[in-house]
């Protein structure tokens, strides 16, 4: 699937720790923009959301998580890196095992490493960081 022709169905887990929530740290070169977005990823056909934002977090920060509940679905049209994207994005409560929390983890994905890291959602709320997708924060 080429996610800058078509519709591609995504999900992410919201995971939450005292008032942050861990997100993954990303740059736009073209918007010379630094932002975050919650972990996980495409899911594939014939794949249950569940299944694919565990497999998400496996891949990407090498933990197993328990997928709680379903907390909406957002239609995410924007610009990434100057093209054009569209996404139909399903969030889940998710929680992560006590031994497996890190004040930051190394993430892994398209064969590039991100940061992954626990950011007050206080700061996403008053503008001071940015959230994509921007409709996080009604869930928040």
């Amino acid at each position: 699937m080429d996610k800058f022709k078509e519709i591609r169905p995504v999900v992410l887990g919201v995971v939450k720790k005292d008032n942050k929530i861990l997100v993954s740290k990303g740059y736009d070169n073209e918007r010379k923009e630094i932002f975050y977005r919650c972990i996980g990823g495409g899911i594939d056909f014939l794949e249950k959301s569940e299944d694919a934002l565990k497999r998400e977090f496996e891949e990407e920060l090498n933990i197993n998580i328990e997928v709680g509940n379903f907390l909406g679905i957002s239609e995410n049209i924007f610009q990434y890196k100057g093209k054009n994207a569209h996404e139909l994005i399903l969030f889940y409560d998710v929680t992560i095992k006590k031994e497996d929390y890190k004040s930051s983890y190394k993430l892994l994905d398209d064969d590039d490493e991100y940061e992954a890291l626990w950011i007050e959602i206080d700061k996403f709320k008053n503008k001071e960081n940015i959230i994509y997708p921007k409709q996080i924060l009604n869930i928040l």
